[in-house]
């Protein structure tokens, strides 16, 4: 990719950075920040609410941007993230005080070059082809996991972006979450069945495989540390299921320069929606060890996407001692995760369905507000996060999505106490 901004996008830059630093300053905002960080350190007093519009911006987005090169236009995209739900939606995403660069990082595990097919409408649908079919006969495929950064391409990038906004809004140097998802890498180089039936018919091999994935996480984690690639995580970095950082719990960017990082002082994330088709049995002896070993080496954890934990909840994830939020699915059981939630230091994260804001051109306000009163019972006496998630489209009515945060606070207002 070309990385050079001409001077016309680089005016439409400045003019973004400039609304953003608007947004930032705003005192609603400014509250918003102490508010995610009393959250995030079980000190709120109420449910947070984060509307989650990456995935149905498609509809809306298009038509805002004008830059013309590729690189500007997705420098200009993420301007108008960095403050689209504050001026649009008015949940508690907050507006960043900075234009945020990251690494370009990369690990390949078993160094497997992963292969999609796409349907003819690449959002319909796609199929990854299986390298890995009969783990037996296959296994000589998985070979040393790669992993690596390039300087340069960050570094060209960072130049880029400070010298078109960085007088105006400061550019920093950081990274989201460390990220870990292994069950969703075996599916994309061996699909959900080879899977399932190589846990069966191999389990000792599977194991093994489970391990060696494990280990070499850790040595990419080991290698982000010897290149000082670690940076704070305890503000607007993004912690991999629609949720943010913000603590003090954990070192921040004034201890950058007087000592070294290490994965200990992040945040991480974890998931595992590809293994809802075994039994928690399976889960414990199969996935969990591989699990454990990549969770204990973050300062604090979150869990889960949209995978019900209830079923692996006592037997496994309780267990993980630096766990901070649990994702409570559409499909996970409210009631007995809020039993076990319930003064505890774990954050309830709800992810209510997609269906009401999603499906149809009107709310049905009604059903949604019974659905989000059901949750407000449910997490009665816990810490809880509302994100609402995978969402594809709002049929072009930003009005709808707005409304929709409008009676998620007006529920919380009356219900919750």
């Amino acid at each position: 990719m070309e990385y050079a901004i001409t001077k016309e996008d680089r005016q439409i830059l400045r003019e973004l950075a400039k609304k953003q630093l608007e947004f930032h300053h705003k005192e609603k905002n400014q509250q918003r920040i102490q508010e995610w960080y009393r959250h995030n350190t079980l000190q709120g007093t109420r449910p947070m609410i984060h509307l989650e519009a990456g995935t149905f911006q498609h509809e809306y987005m298009p038509g805002r941007l004008q830059c013309q090169g590729e690189f500007a236009r997705e420098v200009e995209q993420t301007l108008y993230e960095n403050f689209q739900n504050q001026e649009l939606f008015d949940d508690d995403r907050m507006t960043p005080d900075c234009y945020r660069v990251m690494y370009d990082t990369y690990f390949r595990l078993f160094d497997i070059k992963i292969e999609v097919e796409h349907t003819q409408e690449e959002s319909v649908g796609h199929h990854f082809v299986s390298v890995v079919e009969d783990l037996e006969e296959d296994y000589d495929k998985l070979k040393k996991s790669v992993f690596g950064v390039n300087l340069e391409s960050t570094e060209v990038k960072r130049q880029q972006i400070e010298e078109a906004i960085g007088d105006i809004l400061p550019v920093r140097m950081s990274m989201d979450c460390l990220y870990s998802v292994p069950t969703q890498m075996l599916v994309h180089f061996m699909s959900m069945e080879n899977m399932m039936f190589n846990m069966y018919d191999y389990p000792e091999l599977f194991k093994e495989m489970m391990d060696r994935i494990a280990e070499d996480t850790l040595s990419y984690y080991r290698f982000l540390e010897e290149k000082k690639l670690i940076l704070p995580t305890v503000s607007y970095e993004w912690v991999g299921q629609g949720t943010w950082a913000f603590t003090d719990e954990l070192p921040g960017y004034d201890e950058i320069g007087k000592r070294d990082f290490t994965t200990k002082d992040v945040w991480g994330f974890m998931d595992s929606q590809e293994t809802v088709g075994i039994s928690p049995q399976m889960y414990e002896e199969f996935i969990f060890p591989c699990y454990k070993k990549i969770s204990e080496q973050y300062g604090i954890l979150s869990y889960g996407c949209c995978e019900p934990v209830h079923p692996i909840w006592d037997s496994c994830i309780s267990k993980l001692k630096n766990l901070r939020k649990v994702s409570i699915s559409p499909w996970c059981d409210e009631q007995f995760m809020g039993e076990r939630l319930r003064g505890s230091n774990v954050i309830y994260q709800r992810k209510p369905s997609p269906n009401f804001l999603g499906v149809g051109e009107k709310l049905d306000e009604d059903a949604l507000r019974k659905h989000i009163d059901t949750t407000l019972e449910a997490a009665r006496g816990c810490k809880l996060e509302i994100t609402q998630r995978d969402v594809y489209t709002i049929n072009h009515d930003l009005s709808k999505a707005r409304r929709y945060v409008e009676i998620l606070r007006e529920e919380i207002d009356k219900k919750w106490k």
